[in-house]
């Protein structure tokens, strides 16, 4: 069985600490927040006639297999993420890990 997921966020430009906070407070130890750009549906808009670029925070957190079930629902919750455009958010199972040994101890 695997013990490991990657729970991927994306979401609005200024989101990301929020996405973060509330992976947190569900129980990931900690995650990476990146900068990318959006194309979905609720993406293209423009100002001026001129197209928006639109601009997302994605959100990566490894965390244990058996809490990102409560995580991911922490997630959703708290981004707001069953509005439409408010972002997405999935788990992808993970074969191996290397450079958190500190959470091993916690398992």
């Amino acid at each position: 069985m695997k013990k490991w997921a990657l729970i991927i966020t994306v979401v609005r430009k200024g989101w990301g600490d929020k996405a973060l906070e509330a992976s947190m407070k569900a129980g990931a130890e900690g995650g990476t927040v990146l900068i990318g750009r959006g194309t979905g549906v609720h993406e293209q808009q423009k100002l001026l006639g001129i197209p928006i670029e639109p601009e997302k925070e994605i959100v990566l957190s490894v965390v244990h297999l058996g809490k990102s079930k409560a995580i991911l629902e922490g997630i959703v919750q708290d981004c707001e993420l069953e509005k439409p455009g408010a972002g997405i958010a999935f788990v992808v199972p993970v074969e191996g890990v290397v450079g958190i040994s500190h959470l091993l101890d916690k398992i």
